[in-house]
């Protein structure tokens, strides 16, 4: 979506894990391969800068508290595990994603529980693009 708008020179952008699941023996796995299957479908991966094949899970930081202005997350559980790993949100950057929609509070459809990786696709993108204007509209980017 940067890219698209040209403002990737605006950003820095990182996916992390609360957990350890998928990160075995200190090697994160691939993008599971439906999540791959679902992007693909809407053109993500064909550029450099979204490219994810040689993406590999990491688990967040304590470091990355301080290194980025947020660390959006997906649901609750993610705010509580982001939390117990990097301290209190003294700063007020751990928020939901659909925070920034016209529903705030509300989780991202979970692909583990449902296999809809669709759906999931639209709640991030519904996110993301509300997340986008929310910081246009505080003059926070800029075209």
């Amino acid at each position: 979506m940067v890219e698209k708008r040209g403002i990737l020179d605006q950003f820095e952008i990182a996916s992390a894990a609360t957990s350890t699941e998928e990160i075995w023996g200190g090697r994160g796995n691939p993008v599971y391969p439906p999540a791959q299957a679902v992007l693909r479908e809407h053109g993500i991966g064909k550029t450099a800068y979204t490219n994810f094949s040689n993406k590999r899970a990491r688990q967040v930081t304590r470091a990355d508290y301080e290194h980025y202005d947020y660390l959006l997350c997906a649901d609750s559980a993610n705010i509580r595990n982001t939390t117990w790993i990097t301290g209190a949100d003294h700063q007020d950057k751990i928020k939901l994603l659909l925070d920034f929609t016209d529903r705030p509070g509300r989780s991202i459809a979970d692909p583990w529980y449902t296999d809809r990786f669709d759906e999931t696709y639209r709640d991030v993108v519904e996110g993301c693009t509300a997340f986008l204007d929310y910081l246009e509209r505080e003059g926070l980017i800029w075209n």
